[in-house]
């Protein structure tokens, strides 16, 4: 028995995906997204999300990459630098995770071992943020850079804006430019 009481059906998820991203989702590749390490070796080894959580930090990472350096032509590489850190953390992850599909978000949906699921694994940043890495991995794997886009970019581009509007306060010019907008001058 794969689930807990607490779990949601990883259709429910597959649907949400399909209809965010323009395409299916391949069910088994999303429940290795949704498996944690603890579940898979207290259940003989099963396959569990690692692999696909280093593919989605590298799709994630050239989404968030390409946007802003398109939507922000003028800004500095140090300035998109620090937007895309504020964006893509493990804090910033964990919070999209938890705003994901229905309510209690992608937690609701992993496959955890005990130990996890008695130590609040479902609301762990760490496991929610790698999850949501996970996901994307099998998004790009499902349907290629155009449905990974479109998922990246419904979870993160309020993100971004918001790191965008804040980013320019570190250097003296942002400073000026913030107050300026905040003062609708």
């Amino acid at each position: 028995d794969r689930t807990s009481p607490e779990q949601r059906p990883v259709e429910e998820l597959s649907r949400y995906l399909t209809e965010v991203t323009g395409e299916p989702v391949d069910e088994p590749l999303l429940t290795r997204a949704l498996t944690h390490r603890s579940y898979s070796y207290e259940n003989g080894g099963l396959p569990h999300n690692e692999r696909l959580e280093f593919l989605g930090d590298s799709v994630l990472g050239v989404v968030i990459t390409q946007r802003l350096y398109l939507r922000y032509p003028d800004r500095p590489e140090g300035e998109l630098a620090k937007i895309r850190a504020s964006v893509v953390n493990m804090h910033a992850l964990a919070d999209v995770a938890r705003g994901l599909g229905d309510e209690g978000g992608l937690g609701k949906y992993l496959f955890l071992g005990r130990g996890e699921e008695m130590t609040g694994g479902r609301d762990k940043d760490s496991i929610l943020a790698d999850t949501v890495e996970a996901v994307i991995g099998a998004v790009y794997l499902c349907g290629g850079i155009e449905p990974a886009h479109r998922l990246v970019h419904h979870m993160v581009d309020d993100l971004i804006e918001q790191a965008a509007y804040l980013a320019p306060a570190n250097t003296e010019d942002g400073v000026v430019r913030v107050l300026t907008r905040l003062l609708g001058a």
